[in-house]
This record gives C-alpha cells, sequence and structure tokens, in this order.
C-alpha cells in the first residue's frame, strides 16, 4: 500500500512541477495560483517518498550482503533502514492527509474581552498585538477592521492563512497579577476569539430581502469626515439574527463592503458548524473544528507556562509566543489534527 501511495505521490509532483513551468498555465494567474499550491503541498511529502526510497534501497543491500553471511555492522544497518523506513511511511500517510477545504483561504479574526473585567479587554488586546505579529512575521497581510474597547477585528490575507489561524478559535484564559493589582494577587480572566474563513459571493447564497441596512454617523475618533456624515453601516441579517456594524472606514461604501464580507464569513461558519455537528455528534476532538469550547487555552504567567487543553500540550516560553511565535503550538495542533483526520480516513476506508 505504501509503494503505491509514493508512486501516487511522485506522479502529482511532477505533473505540479511540469505545470509550473507550463506557459499556457504561467499566462493563466488562476490555474498558476492552483499549480503553486498544488506543488506547495506536495513538496515535503514528495521529499519523503524519495527519502522512502534510498531507505528501501539501504535495507534491501544490507539484506543481500547479510545474506553471504552474518555482519554486525550490515545489521545494525538493516535495523536502521527497517526503523527510518517505518518512521517514514507514518510521516508519509500523514502528510497526504486529505486537508480542510478551507485550508488555503483568507481569514477573518475576531477577538473580543470575555470574564475579568478590564483586564478582559486588556487581555484581548494583547491577543490582537500577538497575532497582528505573528501575521506579518509569516508573511501575511494583516489588515485591522475594528479595533478598542477589548474587542477588536481584523483580516488576515494570504495562503494558507486559516491553516495557521483556525486553532486559535476558542476561549483563551489567562492568570497573571494586573498592574492595576496593589496586592500582587493573580488574577484569572479571559477573552474569546473566532477564526472566520473569508468566504466568496458565490460560496454563500445571501437573499437581499433577509438584509436591513441602517446607516448612521460614526463615533469615536476619526476626524470631520468619519465623524460629520452617515457613514457608519449595520447590517442585519433577519433570519439568522447577526448583526454587523461596521464605521472604522471614512466612506459608507467601504464600511459597507466590510461589513458584508463579515456577514458571509459568518454564515459560511454557522453552516459549517452545523455540517461538522451533524456529521461528528460523537466526536470528542475541538482541533480543527472552529468549535468555540470553553477554555482551549490557558496562559500562565508566573510559570512563563502556555497550556492547550485540547492536545494536552505545554510550552513554557510565553513571552516569544505574545512577540508573535507560537510556532510550537501550531505545529502541536496541526500534526493532532492530522492524525484525528487520518484516524477518520481509516475508520471510513
Amino acid at each position: 500500500m505504501i509503494e503505491s501511495l509514493v508512486e501516487q505521490i511522485e506522479a502529482r509532483f511532477t505533473e505540479a512541477q511540469a505545470q509550473m513551468g507550463d506557459p499556457d498555465v504561467i499566462a493563466d494567474r488562476q490555474r498558476y495560483a492552483d499549480a503553486g499550491r498544488a506543488f506547495n503541498h506536495l513538496a515535503p511529502a514528495a521529499k519523503l517518498a524519495e527519502e522512502w526510497r534510498l531507505a528501501v534501497n539501504d535495507a534491501e543491500g544490507a539484506e543481500e550482503l547479510l545474506a553471504e553471511g552474518e555482519d554486525p555492522e550490515m545489521r545494525a544497518e538493516l535495523n536502521s533502514a527497517r526503523e527510518r523506513i517505518e518512521r517514514l511511511e507514518e510521516e508519509i500517510r500523514l502528510a497526504m492527509v486529505e486537508r480542510d477545504p478551507n485550508d488555503d483561504k483568507n481569514v477573518i479574526v475576531e477577538i473580543r474581552g470575555g470574564a475579568g473585567g478590564d483586564e478582559a479587554g486588556i487581555w484581548a488586546g494583547d491577543l490582537f498585538r500577538m497575532y497582528q505579529r505573528y501575521a506579518e512575521r509569516l508573511g501575511y497581510k494583516a489588515e485591522t477592521m475594528e479595533a478598542g474597547d477589548g474587542s477588536y477585528t481584523f483580516e488576515v490575507k494570504g495562503d494558507g492563512a486559516y491553516s495557521v489561524f483556525k486553532f486559535e478559535g476558542g476561549t483563551h484564559r489567562v492568570q497573571r497579577v494586573p498592574e492595576t493589582e496593589s496586592q500582587g494577587r493573580i488574577h484569572t480572566s479571559t477573552a474569546t476569539v473566532a477564526v472566520l474563513p473569508e468566504v466568496e459571493d458565490v460560496e454563500v447564497n445571501i437573499n437581499q430581502n433577509d438584509l436591513q441596512i441602517d446607516v448612521y454617523r460614526s463615533s469615536g475618533p476619526g476626524g470631520q469626515s468619519v465623524n460629520t456624515t452617515d457613514s457608519a453601516v449595520r447590517i442585519t441579517h433577519k433570519p439568522s439574527g447577526i448583526v454587523i456594524s461596521m464605521q472604522d472606514e471614512k466612506s459608507q461604501l467601504q464600511n459597507r463592503e466590510r461589513a458584508m464580507k463579515l456577514l458571509r464569513a459568518k454564515l459560511y461558519e454557522a453552516e459549517l458548524q452545523k455540517q461538522q455537528a451533524e456529521l461528528s455528534a460523537e466526536r470528542k476532538s475541538q482541533v480543527g473544528t472552529g468549535d468555540r469550547a470553553e477554555k482551549i487555552r490557558t496562559y500562565n504567567f508566573p510559570q512563563r507556562r502556555i497550556t492547550d487543553h485540547r492536545i494536552n500540550f505545554s510550552v513554557h516560553n510565553l513571552d516569544q509566543v505574545l512577540a508573535g511565535e507560537p510556532d510550537e503550538l501550531t505545529s502541536a495542533l496541526q500534526d493532532a489534527e492530522k492524525r484525528r483526520r487520518l484516524e477518520d480516513q481509516a475508520g471510513g476506508a
């Protein structure tokens, strides 16, 4: 079975390489982007497949020499090659697990202060800055849609943005001594994070008759043009009760476009969660589902420890994570999701 999987990887990777160099594909921006995504997705698996073939050749060579007579050095070489083969077969299967169809999409991230009063709002701002730095460090483009009063919404644009940020959805709990705490007591507060894959018009059918659109005067700082014109927009989707307000842009048109983008994402997520609930009612794992489980992660400042409760995984580099480097957590969650998907595929086979 692994032999056929390796052959499939090699054939698909060769095809992706050929498409990347095809003038007709290069001339078509959409086809070239699709080919690039396929190439990038298959490249790690192709490298593993190459290593697997080398390990198999080493094992076969050692077996041939051992057939002529026992040799401790060759026996060690054979055992080492077999261990590599076993490890590589597992890695190849994980590399070729069926991907989340949303993984390549841009995302909209919403952060809201939860329990804990003013400290919750401060914590929401800390998470907002952490994600902004993380997005920038990965080469994504982060655009703020709303910021202030413990409530933040921003968009992250770039191939694979959802595959990185989707694990952040849920309740983030922090344990630390607030700056305003004179007695030095540890305070617990929370912030909720929602991660929505950005969707196109064609993916969500919105009946304009289901919308109530109100315009009003923006409030707060923003300059004369923001505060003296009816540029703010509030869109109510009557069937779902979802209300989106947007006022950060100077023009009513820009605020309307951003509000519609966020509405589409919220409606898409609601439908996605409904489907997942129907298909996976018995599934305990929260990884990759986007469910807002209570307390997905705890940030313990006194111990400089972060624990992700979904996979019972801890790191002790809190300062580094808040500086925009949660890569170790993301990698562990991605691995857990791949293993779950592999188990699901095996169970459904």
